[in-house]
């Protein structure tokens, strides 16, 4: 094979041993607490998915209003956001939240991804930022 007139040789690589690991980001490494993640979807100035560390009987209305406001409140779309009237997703799966239960109860664990789309809202001048 040829890249840009260099050769370039593939070679496959086989261990010797077997390696044995165990995650360090398992829940029984977080104290009491567990890491969820929110996507807010058409709004890209937020990159990537928050990584919120929370405790896992937090009920989802104080996780809304104490935690995933707070952090998305520079974004100018953020004042109109129902959680309510949102469509939510937990891990790629439709998901209906209840505010008043508990996040474990409710089936967002460690490292849950809640997926948040704001129909109408569709970040700054609409452009999905």
């Amino acid at each position: 094979m040829s890249k840009n007139n260099k050769e370039v040789r593939i070679m496959s690589v086989k261990a010797i041993s077997e390696y044995i690991t165990e995650p360090k980001d398992t829940v029984a490494n977080f104290n009491g607490m567990q890491v969820v993640y929110v996507y807010w979807e058409k709004h890209l100035m937020y990159c990537s998915p928050f990584a919120f560390l929370v405790a896992p009987d937090m009920t989802l209305g104080d996780f809304f209003s104490g935690v995933l406001r707070p952090a998305i409140a520079a974004h100018s779309d953020s004042a109109r956001v129902d959680f309510a009237h949102a469509q939510w997703q937990l891990n790629d799966q439709p998901f209906s939240p209840n505010a008043d239960v508990g996040l474990l109860a409710q089936g967002i664990d460690h490292k849950s991804l809640l997926t948040l789309t704001t129909p109408g809202l569709n970040g700054i001048n609409g452009c999905a930022s």
